[in-house]
């Protein structure tokens, strides 16, 4: 299998698409101005303390305060609240965390009164992004997380995957953790560490420790709340956790972004960072890579899949619900429940790839194609479960009830992505009318004239439908080079697939859009 990564970096937006064998497995978008992103940590202030919930809501600067509960504090709460209180008073006469005397564990089962004051100042991470009406859900156990290990200050354990399996290694791993960790860290060993040399370890975790004691540089009585650590850049830190050596290429679009990649690459795997490429094509580069056309299919909330069979998905309040379809597959076979399996089975690929690309969580509720045979059942989960054993976050899958439901739990840290396959026609701008499509090419002239002759641009880009473009740029003199000859050289044509119909956009040589969309009409 052939893993590729695509960043598509916009001026108020970044989107990063994971392909295997050329299909979209992945999206995430992100606004490039977004604050807090799961990760980051602030100082922030107690405003409100909930004993029924045993929880208290602290100020972070988000127009909501943000919810911790008791049991997301840590059991090292005491001895971070004492570094807190030295730091706070005096930065320069605070010691190193490396000095400090361990405090009492905070009790597992204690009351958030006990622990907690209103107005009380305390280091917190996001945990959980806001969603919807939700403000942020934040933890006190703060954590580095680096390619090999995770780095928590206020603890002094270590810890290794359970997914390396070989007791030699762990031990091993164990020992070289112990031998090179500074005193009252806890360090997590990452299944990725598994065979690494101490070198490689030894410099991941001075990293993180240098982050950490950055961070806490930051900290300032007269700032709260205020943030202290922002977590890497949002596709560096996804590459952080899928890449592994099956990555063929990552394409960027962005000079800045493709450096802190390629910077990251050369970091945690030497010798491999030419896989990191910098697009220059002409074509948007979802476009180039097929990816707008996959978005534009896989979103929408029928999704057709195989043979004509297709999925209905819905959101409700509560959990997302997936009804499987079998389209104009029952009509090519007399076997009804060996149809049924197919369909179900082809179902259960196409659902995994789903809850991973719209990064569905909490609950879901399939409805597959009604089987009777018990042992056609347990092969139906059992596929289910090897579908979504590449799905890095947490998730818990019911075998089949009676009336062939299957219930599946999945971690749900942000929004589910939710895109919108129709649109508010750009052209009529909802109304149902428009001016004669024939003189759609006549107006896209004199937007061409207006930023020549009144505003003095010389070269611009113009993005508009395929079909559009294929229309300019026919012809032995085609429209396209009429416009050049007339206006500009500087005028560059662009096919671009997200656009509709009669829809346009114009950008400066800057990459910067110009606005040159017509007022809609107000009718009174």
């Amino acid at each position: 299998m052939i893993s590729e990564l695509v960043v598509n970096v916009e001026p108020q937006e970044m989107s990063i698409a994971v392909l295997e064998d050329k299909n979209l497995v992945e999206l995430q978008k992100e606004a490039r101005n977004l604050q807090f992103a799961v990760g980051d940590i602030y100082l922030g202030k107690v405003k409100k303390l909930m004993p029924g919930l045993n929880a208290a809501f602290i100020d972070v600067g988000y127009k909501k305060d943000a919810f911790l509960h008791y049991q997301d504090l840590g059991s090292n709460f005491n001895m971070q609240q004492k570094y807190l209180k030295q730091v706070l008073a005096d930065p320069k006469k605070a010691v190193s965390i490396s000095k400090l005397q361990n405090e009492p564990e905070i009790e597992k089962d204690g009351s958030i009164g006990d622990v907690l004051k209103i107005g009380q100042e305390v280091l917190v991470q996001i945990a959980k992004e806001p969603i919807s009406t939700k403000g942020p859900r934040l933890a006190s156990e703060l954590s580095f997380a680096g390619r090999y290990i995770v780095l928590i200050p206020f603890g002094d354990k270590v810890s290794v995957s359970s997914k390396i399996k070989t007791a030699e290694e762990r031990a091993r791993l164990r020992q070289l953790i112990q031998s090179i960790k500074p005193k009252n860290f806890t360090v997590i060993v990452r299944t990725s560490a598994e065979g690494r040399r101490v070198a490689e370890l030894d410099h991941e975790l001075r990293t993180l420790v240098k982050r950490w004691e950055e961070s806490i540089a930051k900290l300032s009585k007269d700032k709260i709340p205020s943030l202290i650590y922002e977590e890497t850049g949002r596709a560096v830190a996804l590459l952080r956790d899928i890449y592994n050596p099956s990555f063929q290429n990552i394409y960027v679009n962005d000079p800045d972004v493709y450096n802190s990649i390629r910077a990251y690459v050369s970091l945690i795997a030497p010798g491999s960072e030419n896989i990191v490429q910098l697009y220059t094509g002409g074509l948007p580069i979802f476009d180039n890579f097929a990816i707008t056309k996959q978005i534009k299919s896989l979103f929408g909330r029928t999704v057709t899949y195989k043979s004509g069979a297709y999925l209905v998905i819905d959101h409700t309040e509560a959990m997302h619900v997936i009804d499987v379809n079998s389209g104009n597959r029952a009509k090519s076979s007399d076997d009804q429940e060996q149809t049924a399996m197919e369909v179900n089975l082809a179902a259960a690929d196409e659902i995994a790839r789903q809850l991973r690309l719209r990064d569905m969580g909490g609950i879901i509720v399939v409805d597959f194609i009604d089987i009777h045979d018990n042992a056609n059942k347990q092969k139906l989960f059992e596929h289910m479960t090897k579908a979504m054993a590449s799905d890095r976050a947490k998730h818990n899958i019911l075998p089949l009830s009676k009336f062939c439901l299957m219930q599946i739990t999945r971690q749900r840290v942000r929004p589910a992505m939710d895109v919108e396959t129709s649109e508010t026609c750009p052209a009529c701008f909802g109304t149902g009318t428009v001016k004669s499509s024939i003189l759609f090419t006549d107006s896209l002239e004199g937007k061409i004239d207006c930023l020549v002759n009144k505003h003095h641009l010389k070269k611009f880009t113009l993005h508009i439908h395929p079909y559009v473009a294929a229309y300019v740029n026919k012809g032995l003199f085609p429209l396209s080079w009429q416009w050049k000859m007339k206006y500009t050289h500087g005028l560059k044509i662009v096919p671009n697939q997200s656009l509709a119909f009669l829809e346009y956009k114009f950008f400066d040589e800057n990459n910067n859009e110009l606005d040159m969309k017509e007022a809609q009409e107000v009718k009174v």
